[in-house]
């Protein structure tokens, strides 16, 4: 399996939901090596501060598919998942996550201190997928500066 070419599908989300008047974040569910579905952040086109590009893809996926058990799926994700994201994740048991920049890269980019938000969910959950950090991240950390250095997060 081939993690660059789905981080950057990835990050071509990232940059389409700024397109779309959004916050630069993007997501991609793999089965099989296959790209079974897509999202992009959309919070402010939604009207919707949970609509993250995680959280999102998870509430379409599992609502237009029935499936609710991703233990045999992998999401690439343009930036480590939100608490609430990586919250989503175990719910529906990913089986894996790939992610490009940090929680740490983008707080800094902030001008704030970070943490792996990931991580801390992770651990202390009944449910940890297994994590690949860093593919691709300085590209998506790219779109990430760009965007933030004239937009305030939230």
């Amino acid at each position: 399996m081939n993690d660059n070419v789905f981080m950057k599908r990835a990050i071509e989300l990232s940059r389409l939901a700024v397109e779309h008047g959004n916050e630069p974040f993007g997501a991609v569910l793999v089965k099989n090596g296959e790209v079974v579905y897509t999202n992009e952040n959309q919070i402010y086109t939604m009207h919707d501060p949970s609509f993250h590009g995680e959280a999102g893809l998870i509430r379409r996926f599992c609502e237009e598919t029935g499936i609710t058990d991703l233990t045999e799926y992998t999401m690439y994700s343009s930036c480590e998942p939100c608490f609430m994201c990586s919250g989503a994740m175990v719910w529906v048991k990913l089986g894996r996550l790939v992610y490009g920049a940090s929680n740490d890269d983008l707080e800094r980019i902030l001008g704030n201190d970070g943490c792996e938000c990931s991580r801390m969910v992770f651990e202390n959950s009944f449910h940890s997928p297994q994590v690949t950090s860093g593919i691709l991240r300085e590209e998506s950390l790219a779109v990430l500066e760009s965007y933030f250095k004239s937009h305030a997060k939230g």
